[in-house]
């Protein structure tokens, strides 16, 4: 018989996974960072995905992707774990199924899924809507996770909406947590002293004077940086001197690199038919303590998202923890966490570059609002801090 974790023995933790590749996926950069902070609070933590092998510290593949034998390597792995944590979206496992049958393989080892994505999908299309209630209400498969969410000791939700869903789908059943996510780039030291700041706009182009805005994530069809262009048009007509700076990379999990490629092309086509090539700046890809300088540097933060921004972004945590006054986009539902004025400005519109200009004007022409803003959204990004994401897993673990 094992012994159980405690003072003589640290929490051993198997982390489950997709694909590992953090530079290049949100959800993987979340369970490095998630590793890591385990590991700093002495839990024993492991890593196990599929796909090629990582230079990631602790990290193993079980297999191309989660189907019988990587099932049976998993199985293998939990034998030696407290606590085996699945981490679940649906773009990472390729939209399959296999991991959500993890649960036939671990015994009464204890379970643990976070749901990064929920509410939206169905693995499959052949059964009917009554019958997956059913399954639903008795608690015996979930028709997007499988077997994950209902034989789960513990799931775990990044944001209320997600929680909100998972209680409507089984009302009083499972033990849940909301544990928001971190920040995707800490602050680094020397981000934002004046000398670092003169140095990041020289290198950028941006004159003496100008604004400048930041936009940091992946940069996909969906987080609307065409309509950042359109914005930054509408205020060069108004005679701004005002730039913007975009950090990320195209190529991701969920766009391939030739999909990237003829994304990226479209994009400088609609930045230059806007007629602002010469003020909007794409990094590409960049290390974390060069996003930081870059973040440094700017006056105000922008997520244009087609989709709108909700509280689960590490791209808006990222933003906010660099004191940046941030305008971001809504989307159909109200996300009760960010209220416009508050922590961020919102544009109550997607997909439009003049109501977007109409936000950024806020910022910029409002001193008060733009400190207030700033201000809240870093104490908010704060508490978001790593070590208390670490604090709050490890006590959903040993419940």
């Amino acid at each position: 018989m094992r012994a159980a974790p405690g003072p003589e023995r640290p929490l051993r933790v198997l982390l489950v996974c997709g694909r590992l590749d953090p530079e290049r996926d949100g959800v993987s950069d979340y369970v490095v960072r998630l590793a890591a902070a385990l590991s700093a609070r002495g839990a024993v933590v492991r890593i196990l995905h599929t796909g090629s092998a990582t230079a990631v510290r602790g990290a193993r593949s079980a297999g191309a992707t989660w189907g019988p034998v990587a099932l049976l390597r998993a199985a293998r792995a939990a034998r030696g774990a407290d606590v085996v944590h699945v981490q679940f979206a649906p773009s990472m496992y390729g939209f399959r199924i296999g991991v959500g049958l993890l649960p036939l393989v671990l015994g009464r080892r204890r379970l643990v899924a976070t749901l990064h994505e929920y509410g939206w999908w169905r693995w499959e299309r052949r059964l009917p809507e009554g019958l997956w209630r059913r399954l639903e209400a008795l608690r015996l498969a979930d028709r997007e996770t499988g077997l994950l969410v209902p034989r789960a000791g513990g799931v775990i939700t990044t944001n209320r909406g997600h929680e909100d869903a998972v209680r409507r789908r089984f009302p009083g059943a499972l033990p849940t947590a909301t544990i928001p996510i971190g920040a995707n780039v800490a602050v680094a030291d020397a981000a934002a002293t004046d000398d670092a700041r003169r140095a990041v706009r020289h290198e950028l182009g941006v004159p003496d004077g100008a604004a400048l805005l930041a936009f940091f994530g992946f940069v996909h069809p969906v987080k609307g940086v065409r309509y950042l262009a359109a914005a930054l048009a509408a205020l060069r007509e108004d005679g701004r001197d005002v730039h913007a700076v975009v950090v990320g990379g195209f190529e991701s999990l969920a766009l391939p690199a030739d999909e990237a490629a003829a994304f990226e092309t479209d994009l400088r086509a609609d930045i230059a038919a806007a007629g602002v090539a010469d003020r909007m700046h794409i990094t590409g890809f960049r290390a974390p303590d060069a996003v930081s300088r870059i973040l440094g540097a700017a006056d105000a933060g922008v997520l244009p998202f087609t989709h709108g921004v909700t509280a689960k972004s590490g791209s808006l945590l990222t933003l906010l923890a660099h004191g940046l006054p941030t305008v971001v986009t809504a989307g159909e539902e109200a996300e009760p966490e960010l209220v416009d004025g508050d922590r961020v400005v919102v544009v109550p519109a997607v997909r439009d570059g003049a109501a977007l200009a109409a936000g950024l004007r806020r910022v910029l022409d409002d001193a008060d609002l733009a400190e207030g803003v700033a201000d809240r959204g870093a104490r908010w990004a704060e508490e978001h801090d790593w070590d208390g994401i670490a604090e709050r897993h490890l006590a959903v673990y040993v419940a």
